[in-house]
């Protein structure tokens, strides 16, 4: 689960079938970043620096007004897992950000996976 720190809702994770598994559950990477794909909408956005959201306040004669949220996110996931790899990216943790155009900042809020011990 995560949520976006402009967004009115929390979203979950779309996390492509291809990805390696992990007590059945499939495993993201730094990459999974894809608006819609990966991130799905966060039901409106806030965020004063979305087009959509100054015109929507600007039409409300000045009145904050959010808007649809369409994620843009810039850049991948950091940090990633310094020991677990998957497609040789690495691995998403519950620790793991990444941001917005819009300067909303999306965190991993449940991470649907237990901890996992790797090395010895």
């Amino acid at each position: 689960m995560l949520r976006c720190s402009f967004g009115a809702a929390p979203a979950v994770l779309v996390v492509p079938p291809r990805n390696t598994t992990s007590a059945r559950r499939p495993v993201a990477t730094v990459q999974d970043i894809r608006p819609v794909v990966n991130i799905p909408t966060f039901g409106m956005c806030a965020s004063p620096l979305n087009p959509a959201v100054v015109a929507a306040t600007a039409a409300a004669a000045g009145v904050p007004t959010p808007a649809p949220c369409v994620p843009a996110i810039a850049a991948p996931w950091v940090p990633g897992s310094p020991t677990v790899r998957v497609n040789r990216q690495p691995a998403l943790t519950a620790a793991s950000t990444c941001v917005c155009r819009w300067s909303g900042m999306v965190t991993v809020v449940n991470a649907g996976q237990r901890s996992v011990r790797v090395g010895g």
